[in-house]
């Protein structure tokens, strides 16, 4: 299993396109009757919350074509009006983008992140993590199973661990405080109350 000592040797890519085929699976259950409805992420409701997913697998696309990534706005308002297809769609297109005989070099150039320039595969692990978390959003959103693969999960929760500390959190750190888990909580929903996320 990967650790945080060792996650900026590693190679991200399969960790991440395991993170959008379980979010993909979510969005595709999705009735139309819960777009509206809350979720644990409150800035977003479940339709713009699936729109602001469809933005972390386009930021992604861009590194993997070499243009900027946060060109994307936080939220694809184009896809508002079927943001789990959209989803789904972008997120299998993101596979053939990242498994090129290119791919590999990318994973040590320089991007620039909303928190700095860092290696591209430091990107990917935030978007795996970014991913997870906004998952579970949804899976609690919508009364669906929270917990994704649970090596995937706790090898993401290593990381932001790493690279999220505790403190200071709020203000430009756009995360709320830690939330202490639920006894017997999975890995996934540890993960999401790293994030400050609670049900």
């Amino acid at each position: 299993m990967t650790t945080s000592t060792d996650v900026l040797a590693t190679d991200p890519r399969a960790a991440h396109l395991a993170a959008l085929d379980w979010v993909s699976g979510l969005a595709a259950a999705v009735p139309e009757d819960r777009m509206a409805g809350p979720t644990p992420c409150d800035e977003f409701d479940v339709r713009t919350l699936l729109a602001h997913l469809v933005t972390t697998v386009r930021r992604p696309a861009a590194i993997a074509a070499g243009t900027d990534p946060l060109a994307a706005p936080l939220v694809s308002e184009d896809v508002l009006d079927a943001p789990a297809d959209a989803y789904v769609a972008e997120a299998a297109a993101l596979h053939g983008a990242w498994s090129g005989p290119d791919a590999v070099e990318l994973l040590d150039r320089t991007v620039r992140m909303p928190f700095g320039e860092v290696p591209v595969r430091v990107a990917l692990w935030v978007y795996v993590n970014e991913t997870l978390v906004h998952g579970w959003d949804l899976a609690v959103a919508t009364g669906q199973p929270v917990e994704a693969d649970p090596a995937l999960a706790t090898t993401a929760l290593e990381v932001a661990r790493r690279f999220l500390p505790a403190e200071p959190r709020g203000g430009p750190v756009p995360f709320g405080p830690v939330v202490t888990p639920a006894p017997g909580a999975g890995p996934t929903e540890q993960l999401a109350n790293w994030a400050g996320r609670r049900r």
